[in-house]
């Protein structure tokens, strides 16, 4: 069946996004659930009609099949052991109504980029969960997610205008279009009366309409949506909404139409500490009775002061290290709070409170009118509203730092959990109290509850782990006493926002009744006759199925001992590349592969992302450790070297956006590295390029020089296509962006643009103005290319800059012989990268007078690898007063240069690269302040992350480079920018490459538009 599935599947679409293979079916099984299904086929569509011939061929075969965005949802919705098909990379697309008041989206769009698109017209995306940086707007809306801002009054069932679905039977049916819809009545009648006979039948019954009246008066997303069949008339306005919370059991949602809602002006916050968890549920249930005027209707769809009320327990207080709650630990350990117990920490909760206003005085109305409320109620220090964004973005910060704290500390090997249920306001101060204490009955000591308390809605945070069978008896009893305490005892919802998935599918029954799920299961007919689609999710008989196909979380456990370690070379050894390294392994073994790190990773669409990684190479390291299926085993091993190691941009980035700050590429260095101790060739090699780099630098002039006669003889067009059929052959790749040979920098370029009175003569004499000037083996090596736009190579333009502006450049001695070692920690060789560095950090400190002049390296890059081992000083008497001072261009010119030239700013529209390491170092920012300082039209293009090149990756794996770069060419023709500026030399070649137009150092830009700084008189 399979076979011919996929033969039909090969003729309409092509192979290369059709995957089979074991690596990536295993890959794309993982989702942020704790749930897994390998998938046997694995379908990346791109397009409407793709997606309608699929469906189709699915339906043909008979085969279920599940949908997929971001695969950001936690209760394993997104994954299947039949057809995946994933809707994410190839389905950005939007348009904006021209007031900004609606905007039409497809699925693959992440939610917070919707928000970037509306910030100029001051509107937002109302769906806010917490994942909404990572999570694409098919999962929010398909799921309901909400989120802090965002009650039942602006969840995506609310605030949907029409949606464009693809059913079943491959028909397309826009609901927000008049001609599509006419178009249907034609060819589904019976579809459309079924709608209408469901939708009188549920009305007639007035028990059942008000009960599900009633169920949606507070978060709800158990089962599918019931609201539309009470709230609309119109069958299509039905079918839209039913689409709300379906969790793809019903159909394809390829484009929806969102109402947006506007951002407040002016904001508040307060961190409200109570001395019970009562009496802080007490409190939201007084502070949601506050109502504001009409004019907050209009802003936000709903009229309440109060616009979020996140409540925090102890254990979250405690996870997060929070100041106040330390506190409150000491004045509890001296018999200060009255009635408590020394070493009884449990009561004290806090309530996250923040309101807005349209104006000013309006803020500062509100702000008086809730301090009043809590004055009835019994707080650990008073109230104090915030609106320095700096002091309330920290509150907010140890809101968010909840989850990774809490799955930061959990044992090895475990899952992280996060349920989430709803209780009607009006119970909230019971319910929560029954909830803290169900949890703690079933020995989840270290769990944590907190979310938000103004819609009833909590997330509980469990460490847990499925590796016997009495751990997953506790998590399934625990899990049926909390549905028996929210449905019997409270009729809550046992889940408010993160979807059924299988971990609810047992108990919708239970929570909804019989008649109600009678009439999901109905509407799931009408949608979905033969059942195919996402079996399992939702309506599911196994009552025992959320216990079932768990996740497991092997140890990523290498022989870390045989890692050589070169770290004895530095002049700290604690900044070891060997040690960092092992660490962030062992950090990875944290990873709870929620996916937040994948709209950083580079890869993830081409080959493997950074969650993916890390999910093979545990299922690669429970094989090898158990014996259990060596020929599997190999199998992964074999294919992961292409789509996990070679392909791995190792930039970093995945970092940033991840929960427990794991840096993927460094499981890809230690892969290398150990890889490369059992190749003790390319060990001998890498020790060679070590012992002769002057040599290796003039080997690679020669390279340069005879690319360059080739390209001259031969001509642009002939000699790309030579080098492509090449690379094709495994050499690497030449582009017309390839720069000509640069001579070995020496001593008396230096003096070659000294600038008369730039610095007065008495000041020359006595002048501290000195840089040390590292120029990186590249820019030593590689000067312009042929078509540059500029006559000097890039180390002259710096010694030119410095000159301008009075500094002194000195070379740091046998730099030929130089390297910051970053190339053979990318190549997997750790202890030669620190060995080189060392070389290197004892010129610079020697060079800088024991770090009394700063050290400027124009390859941001290399200068990343160098502030990671180089920091600190030489011995302990000297690292109280001195260090290197290291700097990349943007960072230096800004800190030591602005104040000493005239800038002259050109209207002329430039684009702006922030390079990988640029943004982790933090200083995008420097880089984009001095490129406006220079230019008056500086354009950063969206959806550019890390370029691809990774050093020498973009020669040898171009594909990369151009897959990163896939959405910058547009932007640039579109904006008619004729030059680019960054700060890393490869980088420039890869994007002149991709772009078309020239690509140089920021430096130039400087150069260009400034002068020497005029003197006063």
């Amino acid at each position: 069946m399979i076979s011919q599935f996929l033969s039909d599947l090969r003729g309409f679409m092509p192979s290369d996004r059709i995957y089979t293979d074991e690596l990536r079916t295993l890959a794309w099984g993982t989702d942020a659930s704790f749930y897994r299904q390998i998938p046997k086929v694995v379908i990346r569509s791109d397009g409407e009609e793709e997606i309608a011939k699929i469906v189709k061929t699915c339906k043909k075969h008979n085969l279920p099949y599940t949908f997929r965005a971001a695969g950001t949802s936690l209760s394993g919705q997104s994954c299947t052991d039949s057809v995946l098909i994933v809707a994410g990379k190839h389905w950005e697309g939007f348009s904006l109504s021209p007031d900004g008041e609606s905007i039409r989206l497809q699925p693959g769009i992440v939610g917070a980029k919707v928000n970037e698109i509306l910030k100029p017209y001051g509107r937002v995306f109302p769906p806010d969960p917490a994942s909404i940086g990572s999570a694409m707007v098919g999962g929010i809306v398909i799921n309901n997610a909400s989120g802090m801002n965002c009650g039942v009054h602006a969840n995506s069932d609310r605030m949907l205008l029409s949606a464009r679905v693809i059913l079943t039977d491959g028909t397309i049916l826009d609901t927000g279009d008049a001609q599509s819809r006419e178009a249907f009545r034609q060819s589904h009648p019976d579809f459309l009366k079924k709608i209408e006979d469901l939708r009188d039948k549920v009305r007639a019954d007035k028990e059942l309409a008000d009960r599900i009246s009633k169920k949606y008066s507070i978060k709800n997303v158990t089962g599918l949506n019931l609201r539309p069949l009470i709230a609309y008339d119109d069958p299509f306005d039905i079918i839209a909404h039913s689409m709300v919370g379906s969790e793809g059991t019903l159909a394809f949602l390829s484009e929806v139409t969102m109402k947006t809602l506007s951002d407040y002006k002016y904001k508040a916050s307060a961190m409200v500490y109570f001395l019970t968890m009562k009496e802080s549920c007490e409190a939201v249930v007084a502070m949601k009775k506050l109502k504001a005027g009409d004019e907050d209707v209009k802003m936000s769809a709903e009229q309440l002061m109060v616009k979020s009320a996140e409540m925090l327990d102890y254990m979250s207080l405690s996870s997060v290290d929070d100041p106040v709650f330390l506190q409150y630990k000491k004045d509890v350990d001296a018999g200060k709070i009255e009635g408590v117990e020394p070493g009884d920490y449990h009561n004290l909760t806090a309530i996250l409170t923040e309101t807005k206003g349209i104006t000013h005085e309006q803020l500062l109305e509100k702000i008086g009118k809730i301090k009043e409320c809590l004055g009835q109620f019994r707080l650990y220090i008073p109230a104090d509203f915030t609106e320095d964004p700096a002091i309330y973005g920290k509150y907010w910060a140890i809101r968010s730092g909840i989850f990774p704290s809490v799955g930061g500390t959990r044992p090895v090997g475990t899952s992280c959990l996060i349920e989430d249920v709803a209780f009607p306001i009006e119970s909230l101060p019971e319910a929560t109290v029954k909830l803290q204490k169900l949890i703690a009955d079933h020995g989840y000591n270290d769990a944590c509850i907190y979310g938000h308390a103004f819609e009833g809605n909590y997330h509980f945070i469990l460490n847990q782990s499925f590796a016997d069978e009495h751990e997953v008896a506790r998590y399934a009893e625990m899990m049926r006493d909390v549905a028996k305490l929210v449905v019997e005892g409270y009729d809550g919802s046992l889940k408010a926002e993160h979807g059924t998935g299988r971990n609810m599918a047992p108990f919708v029954r239970y929570e909804w009744g019989e008649k109600a799920y009678e009439v999901m299961k109905e509407l799931k007919a009408i949608f979905d006759p033969e059942g195919l689609l996402n079996q399992g999710v939702i309506f599911n008989d196994d009552p025992d199925c959320f216990i079932k196909c768990l996740k497991p979380l092997p140890v990523l456990d290498y022989d870390f001992d045989k890692v050589p370690d070169g770290g004895h070379y530095l002049m700290d050894p604690k900044l070891s590349t060997s040690k960092e390294t092992i660490e962030q392994v062992k950090r990875a073994n944290k990873c709870i592969e929620c996916g937040f790190c994948e709209v950083n990773c580079m890869s993830c669409g081409l080959t493997l992302s950074s969650r993916m990684r890390i999910a093979v190479q545990r299922e690669i390291r429970e094989l090898e450790a158990t014996g259990r299926d060596p020929q599997r085993a190999a199998t992964l091993r074999k294919q992961y070297k292409y789509y996990g190691d070679q392909t791995c941009a190792t930039d970093g980035l995945c970092s940033t956006s991840c929960p427990m700050k794991i840096n993927t590429g460094e499981l890809t260095h230690l892969i290398r590295q150990m890889d490369m101790l059992n190749n003790p060739v390319g060990y001998q090699i890498g020790e060679f390029a070590a012992n002769h780099m002057a040599g290796i630098k003039s080997g690679l002039r020669v390279v340069l020089d005879v690319a360059h006669a080739a390209h001259v003889t031969l001509g642009p067009t002939l000699m790309t296509t030579i080098c492509r059929t090449m690379n094709k052959m495994g050499l690497p790749l030449w582009t017309t962006a390839m720069p000509r040979k640069k001579r070995q920098p020496k001593k008396s370029d230096l003096t070659q643009f000294i600038i008369e009175k730039s610095v007065p003569q008495h000041e020359k004499e006595h002048s501290d103005l000195k840089v040390v000037y590292f120029p990186s083996c590249i820019n030593q090596t590689m000067g312009l290319a042929k078509e540059a736009p500029v006559k000097h190579a890039l180390v002259d333009e710096v010694i030119q800059l410095m000159a301008k502006a009075g500094y002194e450049v000195i070379f740091p001695e046998g730099m030929e012989r130089m390297c910051c070692g970053q190339i053979w920690e990318s190549k997997g060789m750790l202890d030669i990268a620190d060995r080189k560095s060392a070389e290197l950090e004892a010129a610079l400190w020697k060079a800088s007078e024991h770090g009394k002049y700063p050290v400027l390296c124009a390859q941001s890059p290399c200068l990343h690898r160098m502030r990671k081992v180089m920091m600190k000083a030489a011995n302990e008497r000297e690292q109280a007063r001195a260090k290197l001072k290291l700097y990349e261009p943007a960072e230096f010119i800004m800190t030591y240069l602005v104040d000493r030239l005239d800038f002259h700013p050109i209207d002329k529209p430039v684009a702006l690269h922030l390079t990988c390491s640029t943004r982790q170092m933090g200083v995008d920012k420097d880089m984009v302040a001095l490129a406006k300082l220079c230019s008056s039209n500086v354009f950063l293009p969206e959806g550019v992350g890390c370029c691809g090149f990774a050093g020498d990756r973009g020669f040898t794996f171009p594909e990369m480079n151009s897959y990163a770069l896939r959405k910058l060419r547009p932007q640039i023709e579109k904006n008619k920018i004729e030059v680019g500026y960054s700060n890393s030399r490869t980088c420039e070649i890869g994007l002149e490459t991709n772009t078309g137009i020239p690509y140089m150092s920021i430096i130039y830009l400087v150069n260009q538009c400034t002068t020497p700084k005029k003197s006063e008189t």
